[in-house]
């Protein structure tokens, strides 16, 4: 490059060589000729299983939209995400699809954008995802970003290849931990050497169990044999014996030939136990329970409740506030981020859980938190109304608790006793705990003990 060509040329800016802006192809470089990428990953199952266990329990969660009043808050039904929440926010997706893929786009990529269209008057109308691939983020000299969009498919009717530019206010852009605030990084960049040694393991076993009997042994003979007959006996061999179809075939061997064993069994080499590690490393990295996963090799029915507690409150939390957060910065305008905010409820976890939810709604009628109607109207049931009788949850005769502490109601908590609440129906609508005279007479615990 001559003087006057490097004196005026346009300089680069060295952000732009950072990690999280090479991320931007989707892959990273570890150092060889291996390149790790959002594919790859996802053939190892864990990286599956966990990018699935996130992105489908966020998509499960019930989102609404409060407006702020005076003394509390009430739900907006008539606010335009609200209505992109009850309709889908595109016409290809339902607002759960957008969800999950949001949130596989920003585990597996690092980031996920949609693009944000408005009708005249700046309403919302439609969020549109935009594949990570086809982005390319610029920092102008302002500090603003712009999205440099080139589609590789006619997916929105634009032409393909043809370069289109949203600026950072027409975008919304979920990150994942970014390196320099910009950016997101993901997972699988930030740990690319554990997902390539899980890669690693999975491409051995598919030799090993591909060529199973090559490395299993060798034949053995006292008898010299020609170059043609050996070519013979290994092709022979080869051909009857080679491949997991032909696995676990017997093996006649005459004129003096002796099978030898020669190499370690995968067990023998610890091989399992290496992939076992490897789905603990890799759950590890997107801080998924193993048992979330499909690892059930420590899960006992004593610590999975617990770790299910665990996914919900250190893994699910963290990305509900970062969606929250992101939908009030980009999607709501200026005026209704004061007045207004999405919620992701966290309660729609118990939806498969009747007994937790039953006990959460007798926690809250009976301190006066909710009313019967407020719970039946969450459980889509008719409110009764004020003409119906409002009776106080009673008990039932000692002979039908015990017969129903005997079932599963019956649910020790260290020294607590829960006993069924009926209504006036006789139906079961909650668990309180049991009084001394009621653990006296079912024989839970000795009379002396409650003086």
């Amino acid at each position: 490059m001559g003087f006057l060509q490097r004196l005026f040329a346009t300089k680069t800016e060295e952000r732009a060589r950072e990690v999280s802006w090479d991320a931007l192809k989707g892959g990273v470089d570890i150092g060889g000729t291996a390149l790790v990428n959002p594919r790859m990953a996802e053939n190892l199952s864990t990286v599956l299983a966990c990018v699935g266990a996130i992105s489908s329990a966020m998509a499960s969660l019930p989102a609404y939209v409060y407006r702020r009043l005076e003394k509390g808050r009430e739900i907006d039904e008539r606010h335009p995400l609200a209505r992109l929440i009850a309709v889908g926010p595109n016409q290809h997706q339902s607002w759960a699809d957008f969800i999950e893929w949001i949130m596989a786009s920003v585990l597996l990529r690092g980031n996920a954008l949609a693009e944000i269209v408005t009708d005249t008057r700046g309403a919302v109308v439609e969020l549109r995802p935009i594949p990570w691939e086809w982005v390319t983020v610029q920092l102008l000299a302002n500090g603003r970003l712009v999205y440099d969009i080139v589609e590789t498919s006619p997916l929105y009717g634009a032409n393909i290849g043809r370069p289109r530019r949203l600026l950072q206010d027409e975008v919304f852009h979920l990150r994942d931990r970014s390196d320099d605030g910009l950016i997101g990084r993901s997972r699988l960049q930030r740990a690319a050497a554990v997902v390539q040694a899980g890669l690693g393991i999975q491409d051995y076993a598919g030799a090993l169990y591909g060529n199973g009997a090559f490395p299993s042994g060798a034949i053995e003979t006292d008898i010299k044999l020609q170059p043609d007959q050996r070519e013979q006996l290994a092709q022979k061999f080869r051909e009857n014996f080679q491949g997991s179809k032909q696995a676990a075939k017997v093996l006649v061997l005459d004129q003096a030939l002796k099978w030898k064993s020669i190499s370690m069994s995968p067990e023998d080499a610890e091989f399992l136990a290496s992939r076992r590690f490897t789905v603990e490393e890799l759950a590890r990295l997107f801080n998924v329970p193993p048992p979330m996963a499909g690892d059930l090799s420590h899960g006992t029915f004593a610590n999975v409740e617990t770790l299910v507690r665990f996914f919900a409150t250190n893994t699910l939390t963290p990305w509900v506030r970062k969606i929250e957060s992101e939908f009030t910065r980009s999607v709501f305008s200026e005026a209704s981020r004061m007045s207004h905010r999405l919620e992701l409820d966290l309660s729609g976890l118990l939806r498969g859980d009747p007994q937790q939810r039953w006990a959460a709604w007798q926690i809250a009628v009976s301190n006066g938190i909710l009313d019967v109607d407020e719970v039946r109207e969450e459980e889509g049931w008719n409110p009764r109304g004020t003409s119906a009788p409002q009776t106080e949850p009673r008990s039932a005769p000692s002979d039908v608790l015990a017969s129903h502490l005997v079932g599963a109601l019956a649910k020790i908590e260290e020294s607590t006793y829960r006993v069924p609440v009926y209504d006036e129906k006789g139906e079961i609508i909650g668990v309180r705990p049991a009084d001394a005279e009621e653990r006296a007479k079912l024989r839970l615990v000795k009379p002396e003990c409650e003086k």
